[in-house]
């Protein structure tokens, strides 16, 4: 007998995964799952990287300091995992030379007749303008929709943001209105545009766009 589909819902289709590489600008990108091993990396470039991210995610509680130090690391990892096993998000590390450098998370996924999830991401300030997170979002957008399943994306940005909104754009991501007082961001609400792609918007793939128009090759 077929299993019904909604028993391979309840598993996590797309994660864990490795993606790329690619080469781009900056180096060789790929893309893999979170690992506990992350802490010191992960800590060590928030740390650095404070004014560089700040004023781009959303407010929390206590200072940076503490919400980035290498024990802060362990508990988000646990729980970003306990996500990912139970399908509802698909967190990943971006690394460039085979260094820690970001993260990109497909996050918020619901699955039924909606299939729907955002995409987040940070990178460090030594690689940003390489191309970086633009072949992070076209390798993880591109999972995704082929093997997670998904059918839109969708990422909200500040309109102040001119680099994320670059992003966006290059990997083909379209603009679809304005979400007023949408986040509290840097201790205040803050507008953000909201940006979109379906699966028959991909075509043959972001990744493959990429490369058609020179700013990745594969490897």
């Amino acid at each position: 007998m077929q299993p019904a589909a909604y028993d391979l819902e309840s598993r996590h289709p797309g994660w864990p995964a490795r993606l790329g590489p690619l080469r781009v600008p900056a180096g060789e990108i790929a893309v893999r799952p979170i690992r506990l091993r992350d802490a010191g990396d992960w800590s060590r470039i928030r740390l650095r990287d404070q004014e560089h991210l700040e004023r781009w995610e959303p407010t929390g509680p206590g200072p940076w300091h503490d919400r980035n130090s290498f024990w802060s690391w362990p508990p988000q990892w646990t729980a970003l995992r306990s996500l990912a096993r139970r399908g509802q998000c698909l967190p990943f590390t971006i690394t460039v030379d085979g260094e820690f450098a970001g993260q990109i998370t497909i996050g918020n996924v619901i699955r039924a007749s909606l299939r729907s999830a955002w995409v987040g991401y940070w990178v460090s300030s030594s690689v940003v303008k390489g191309g970086v997170a633009t072949a992070a979002v076209a390798l993880v957008v591109d999972h995704a929709f082929a093997v997670a399943g998904l059918h839109r994306i969708e990422a909200t940005v500040r309109p102040e943001n001119a680099p994320s909104i670059k992003v966006l754009t290059k990997a083909g991501f379209r603009q679809e209105g304005l979400f007023k007082r949408y986040l509290d961001v840097a201790g205040d609400w803050r507008d953000h545009y909201c940006y979109a792609m379906t699966a028959e918007e991909a075509g043959p793939g972001l990744v493959a766009r990429l490369v058609a128009a020179g700013r990745a090759d594969y490897l």
